[in-house]
């Protein structure tokens, strides 16, 4: 009996030691298929064109498309024109527009204030992460989203909010809450929230330019205990590869966070299977409406996401403008941040980022945010390209408006006794990353 027991359990060490060793070979699959060249293409074009059909949602439902056409053009209300597009945070894509509307547009002979200038920009595939539907007459019949809608942004090379894209930086101008309240018919999201149309517009209001709140469709918390808004900056998309957990709460890797969003957020038609959203407790919206289990057929996300993962591993840390640092200083500030600030012991190079998930008490800061997540905690943030999601502040919810105040914030939650100096000398080489 002792011998047919240790049988049983080498068979079992076997079998452990094998699909582990599977398991690595189809991660190290994965990593070389993010170096091909056609998969990366296939991916951009993902990434900037593909609404994954979710005008169903924001056509069928929210009715958008007729938001921006206007009561003129056979939709209702004002309509969207160009300025009011650039001034809730859209980007229009430079590299679009022909030199004939180029230079219309710099002569003063497109009307800027017309919505119907918006659906022209629309046509040409201008308008950056917002894709229209024509039919055969020309009229618009839908809008969809797409990744870039919230990850990509402009250079502002031809004027504020249009020029070269910028992929894979987080629009913290994009007001997607003001946008949504566009719709005439916001009374389904109302009562999937179980609250009443004018209380679902209040919160969508107050989540303000750059912030999106993706778990209050999940468990219908809008507010933190202390009373104010709970949405989390857009994060940045660039210089993700090597990092495992893509989220700030970590809720999984990249093509995880690619299908949650791409189904339950941007509401394309895929399928996307988590258990740990069939909590009611936890959870209650995502059970009511089925989110754990979401089936369509044809899926038109699943098979995207290989191509997708590789686009956005494709995406460099952008490099910090030329003289927007002091560069003896930031010489300083690494070696600080390498040795007494003691940073890179969650910060090593060369991600600068852990792979580890922490506690709010280790991080100084309350838990409500890691509480929604299935993982309890925080993951580090990758700090490449700092200068690129400034805007809004830092952390998860922006609650450090600046550098100085995280410093401040890591000063005293550490007891690191730094100079004003020394303190001063680490920022300038958070700037240079």
């Amino acid at each position: 009996m002792r011998y047919k027991n240790q049988t049983i359990v080498i068979v079992l060490l076997a079998t452990i030691t094998i699909l582990a060793q599977c398991k690595k070979d189809d991660h190290n699959k994965d990593k070389n298929t993010d170096n091909d060249p056609a998969l990366i293409a296939a991916g951009k074009d993902i990434f900037r064109h593909d609404t994954f059909g979710d005008e169903d949602f924001w056509s069928g439902v929210l009715h958008l498309d007729k938001a921006i056409l206007g009561t003129k053009h056979g939709g209702y209300g004002g309509g969207v024109s160009p300025k009011t597009a650039l001034a809730v945070g859209l980007k229009v894509d430079a590299n679009a527009l022909p030199a004939d509307v180029v230079s219309a547009i710099r002569s003063g002979a497109i009307d800027l204030d017309d919505p119907a200038t918006t659906v022209a920009l629309l046509k040409l595939n201008a308008v950056v992460g917002v894709k229209g539907t024509f039919n055969t007459s020309g009229n618009l019949t839908s809008v969809g989203i797409t990744c870039a809608s919230c990850h990509s942004t402009v250079d502002n090379s031809f004027a504020p909010g249009i020029g070269k894209r910028l992929d894979g930086w987080p629009n913290r101008d994009l007001n997607v809450g003001t946008i949504i309240s566009l719709t005439d018919n916001a009374q389904p999201i109302a009562s999937m929230l179980h609250v009443d149309e004018p209380t679902l517009r209040s919160v969508l209001s107050a989540w303000g330019p750059g912030k999106f709140a993706a778990v209050l469709f999940m468990d219908g918390k809008a507010l933190k205990p202390d009373g104010s808004v709970a949405a989390n900056l857009i994060p940045a998309a660039f210089g993700l590869k090597g990092i495992d957990l893509t989220t700030y709460t970590g809720w999984g890797d990249i093509s995880y966070w690619n299908a949650f969003v791409g189904n339950l957020e941007m509401h394309g038609k895929g399928n996307f299977h988590d258990d740990r959203l069939n909590n009611p407790v936890k959870y209650p919206i995502a059970v009511e409406n089925g989110f754990w289990n979401v089936t369509h057929n044809p899926d038109l996300i699943t098979s995207k996401l290989p191509a997708l993962r590789a686009y956005q591993h494709s995406i460099k840390v952008p490099l910090p403008p030329a003289g927007s640092f002091d560069v003896q200083m930031a010489g300083r500030g690494k070696g600080l941040f390498m040795s007494k600030a003691k940073c890179n012991t969650c910060h090593a190079a060369p991600l600068l980022a852990d792979n580890i998930l922490h506690t709010g008490a280790e991080l100084g800061i309350d838990d409500f945010e890691a509480m929604r997540s299935p993982t309890g905690k925080y993951r580090t943030t990758p700090l490449g390209g700092l200068f690129a999601r400034e805007k809004g502040g830092f952390y998860h919810d922006g609650r450090f408006a600046t550098y100085s105040d995280v410093v401040n914030h890591y000063n005293d939650h550490f007891s690191l006794g730094l100079s004003a100096a020394e303190k001063q000398d680490i920022i300038e080489y958070l700037k240079s990353l």
